[in-house]
């Protein structure tokens, strides 16, 4: 992957959504984002947004993106 490095922060936001595509993170999150009111959680939903913007399709399927239920399937 190229040099988009999420944090922590940004990756847990990103499990919350639909992962099949960068087309739907996107959507996803900005649909939601309308809805925050703390800055802070805004400020990552911006951060994550804009770096999602910049990446291509294939970078985005490089994250790894897990939901606790897929994580504990494997166990």
């Amino acid at each position: 992957m190229k040099s988009f490095m999420f944090s922590t922060e940004e990756i847990n936001l990103m499990c919350i959504f639909t992962t099949s595509s960068k087309t739907n993170m996107l959507k996803d999150l900005r649909e939601s984002l309308r809805g925050v009111r703390n800055p802070e959680l805004r400020e990552i939903y911006e951060s994550t947004i804009g770096k999602l913007d910049k990446i291509s399709e294939t970078d985005f399927t490089e994250i790894g993106l897990y939901t606790a239920d897929e994580i504990d399937g494997e166990e």
